[in-house]
């Protein structure tokens, strides 16, 4: 049995038994890890509300070599990210960023670079005045950092200098006109969204942040869903839970 450390986020859970919980983390250690919680769901665990979605905090956990499940020890908070989830647009746009880790990530696979972009992102969040800012710029980032970085330069398909009018997203970048028509599955995209990806990707993290992106912030935040839906296999959850809160709140954004 083997004792392991790691700082981490909670990423995902279910409950399993009559009082068990397994455990979804991202760890800055070993990536995207598993493990059950005995007792977590009973009213005096020991675990108390650490286990909550978001909270970054101090892993403790036995590996037996016997299951893909680790045993976890303990978890103590680091950083709560309680106000996460005092707002349903905020909540939204934070469980559409762990979504994102979790369906885009195996197990056990280590990466630094994302895991910074993930606590960066989730800390933005609790101070941003407009959440789904903060969602684009992680998923333009997280598509760089695992490798999915849309072609931007040319035509995907046949290898058209850009730009050309009409364009379209597709899995693997940019297409014209007619490539788009064969593929089929292309998101139309505007010469300023693909300016503005391109700008994105290239400045630092705060820089990004402030950058103005009025009502482009809609259409990319779309063309980003349907790029890592595409890429997770099917339409994420968070992405119905968001569209849902806005069908449904009385004010702007999805705040109650």
């Amino acid at each position: 049995m083997g004792l392991g450390r790691s700082t981490a986020v909670v990423i995902g859970s279910f409950p399993i038994g009559e009082s068990d919980l397994v455990v979804t983390f991202y760890s800055r250690e070993h990536g995207k890890i598993r493990g059950v919680a005995k007792a977590a769901r009973r009213v005096r665990s020991r675990f108390g509300g650490a286990l909550e979605l978001f909270t970054l905090g101090e892993l403790i956990f036995f590996d037996t070599g016997r299951s893909d499940l680790l045993r976890i020890d303990h978890f103590d908070i680091v950083r709560p990210f309680s106000r996460l989830r005092e707002d349903l647009e905020v909540l939204g746009q934070a469980a559409w960023i762990v979504e994102c880790v979790a369906r885009l990530t195996a197990d056990n696979d280590r990466h630094v670079a994302l895991w910074g972009l993930l606590v960066r992102g989730l800390r933005a969040l609790e101070t941003a005045e407009g959440p789904v800012r903060v969602a684009v710029c992680f998923g333009v980032r997280c598509l760089e950092a695992l490798g999915h970085r849309p072609r931007l330069d040319a035509c995907g398909g046949c290898g058209r200098d850009y730009p050309f009018r009409p364009a379209a997203l597709g899995i693997g970048g940019v297409l014209c006109e007619r490539c788009a028509r064969e593929t089929g599955d292309a998101t139309p995209i505007s010469p300023r969204a693909v300016g503005t990806l391109e700008r994105l990707r290239a400045v630092s993290w705060e820089e990004a942040l402030a950058v103005p992106l009025g009502r482009l912030e809609v259409e990319l935040a779309g063309i980003l869903e349907v790029h890592m839906s595409r890429l997770i296999g099917q339409p994420t959850r968070t992405g119905r839970f968001v569209r849902e809160v806005r069908r449904l709140s009385p004010t702007p954004g999805g705040r109650l």
